[in-house]
């Protein structure tokens, strides 16, 4: 599975689970509800206890079934370990150009984080192949990503933070590519309660919004 087919993948399907979780073993529940639900994609933070592990767990499950990626990645080391232990994807809340040519070297698809219209160009100069806007939330939400749109229309951005149910296809619609979806999928609570059958339901739903909002 090469980085173009991932970029088309995650183009394609338009939404980015961001797994963060108290135990490698939540974490995985948390995957399979999503999965089920029918998104193909995954990105397990470095916060997650084991995350390595995780990563290297969910390439022997399920194989080229799902693209999975590493989010909260700060730096070429933790990138070069994200990408051994079989991570497709590499994502930062930040801008590290390091990062991006440890990614460039291994043909890695990157998506770094930048907030400013400065901070994006910066990151889709250095070779970003998407630039997730974090948090895009407290920055005005989808009116921003409008407003970034209109004068880089060429850059691809996915916007994470507050990216709900209610937000997902304004956000679709102001221009994002993809979506990054964090705590109103991966509901922990949820996972707690047994209920990782919320999380597939809502995973269909966030599916079925993004089409509705592309059409």
């Amino acid at each position: 599975m090469n980085k173009e087919y991932v970029l088309s993948r995650i183009r394609e399907v338009g939404i980015v689970p961001v797994v963060r979780a108290s135990s490698a073993d939540e974490a995985f529940e948390a995957i399979e509800a999503i999965k089920a639900g029918g998104i193909p994609i995954l990105e397990i933070t470095m916060t997650v206890p084991r995350a390595l592990s995780v990563l290297e767990r969910v390439r022997a499950s399920y194989g080229d079934d799902v693209i999975v990626g590493a989010g909260t990645v700060l730096d070429a080391e933790t990138a070069r370990a994200c990408i051994l232990a079989g991570a497709q994807f590499i994502v930062s809340p930040a801008l590290n150009l390091d990062t991006i040519s440890c990614c460039h070297r291994y043909s890695i698809a990157v998506m770094p984080g930048a907030l400013t219209p400065t901070e994006v160009v910066q990151a889709w100069t250095a070779g970003a192949d998407f630039v997730k806007v974090f948090p895009a939330g407290a920055m005005g939400g989808a009116n921003y990503i409008k407003s970034l749109k209109a004068p880089l229309p060429q850059i691809e951005l996915v916007p994470t933070g507050g990216v709900s149910l209610k937000t997902a296809a304004d956000f679709i619609r102001a221009g994002a590519s993809a979506l990054g979806v964090g705590a109103d999928l991966v509901d922990t609570k949820a996972l707690g309660e047994g209920r990782a059958d919320l999380i597939t339901e809502r995973a269909r739903q966030f599916v079925e919004i993004v089409r509705t909002a592309r059409a």
